[in-house]
């Protein structure tokens, strides 16, 4: 018969019990890195702002959870936006569960607990996505079955449908999202700044690196964007093999029926005369206010100097 362990003779059941529960810890916020690739964007915005004074009033009332790392420091698994706003506030500690989780099961609480948010934005969404579906495929090749055949259902279980199950979007449209992460960063951010539609995005993520530059330099230049039937002529002719610089210039020069002509400013000469901490959606409403308060502003100058 194997000895009793020390510790069972000197401890109750319920002790030994509640040593294996998850207990909320303070941990120092310069030992917890962020999670690898994190998808999601930790942003200074009001909902921020608002987060870091109800830190100061009133702590982190949801633990974050974080997992240890080899090394002994910690990796965040949820709860960046409560870490960075806890930073803030000066916060030197943050309230943290502390869990042992695989890589894959790391990942899929990652991306399930941001998902869960109002506002996200398609590069969120697309590499989000992408970094589940591989955790799921991982999970799904497990060699610990009973039989070949179960783990073939497994496999296929773990798969896109799984994943449109859970998120609420098609298969079609996850497809769709995580081409968005074959874009160059920078037209990427169009995507999320909404310049670029999803479809169009969607046909120049087929487009080799440099002629996605060369779309990019073109639209700086025309102050347009593709539309959807361009971009795919633009992927038509990068598969063929005929797509030039000259014939990109061509395609976003032409006008496109019913196009809006935009208007193009010096970002920093607006933002130098704006409210500092306005949030980016704000912007376009907060300018046409102050040009009708100025135009009316005009207005009364105007039946002033006439009396």
């Amino acid at each position: 018969m194997p000895l009793p362990k020390l510790d069972d003779l000197f401890t109750t059941e319920e002790e030994r019990t509640n040593d294996k529960l998850e207990k909320v810890i303070d941990i120092k916020i310069s030992d917890i890195d962020d999670f690898p690739d994190h998808p999601f964007k930790v942003i200074e915005n009001e909902d921020m702002f608002n987060m870091r004074d109800s830190i100061k009033e009133n702590g982190v009332l949801v633990p974050a959870l974080v997992r240890q790392k080899p090394d002994g420091r910690y990796e965040m698994v949820s709860g960046h936006r409560r870490k960075y706003a806890s930073q803030l506030a000066n916060n030197e500690t943050l309230p943290c569960i502390v869990r042992d989780l695989t890589d894959d099961e790391a990942v899929i609480i990652m991306v399930d607990s941001n998902l869960q948010r109002e506002e996200i934005l398609p590069s969120e969404k697309a590499f989000a996505y992408k970094m589940k579906l591989e955790a799921l495929t991982h999970q799904g090749k497990r060699t610990d079955l009973t039989s070949a055949q179960v783990g073939e259902k497994l496999e296929s279980k773990y798969s896109v449908q799984l994943l449109a199950e859970e998120v609420g979007d098609s298969r079609s449209q996850i497809q769709r999202f995580i081409r968005l992460t074959a874009l160059i960063p920078e037209l990427l951010d169009l995507v999320d700044e909404k310049q670029i539609a999803l479809s169009p995005a969607v046909e120049l993520s087929f487009l080799k690196d440099e002629e996605q530059y060369a779309v990019l330099d073109c639209i700086e230049c025309n102050v347009a964007t593709p539309s959807h039937a361009q971009a795919i002529r633009l992927k038509k002719m990068s598969q063929e093999g005929t797509l030039t610089t000259d014939e990109i210039e061509d395609f976003l020069s032409e006008e496109k029926p019913n196009q809006i002509p935009k208007m193009k400013f010096n970002a920093d000469r607006i933002r130098n005369v704006l409210p500092k901490n306005i949030e980016e959606k704000k912007i376009e409403d907060f300018v046409v206010n102050a040009i009708e308060f100025y135009g009316k502003h005009l207005q009364r100058q105007k039946s002033m100097d006439a009396r």
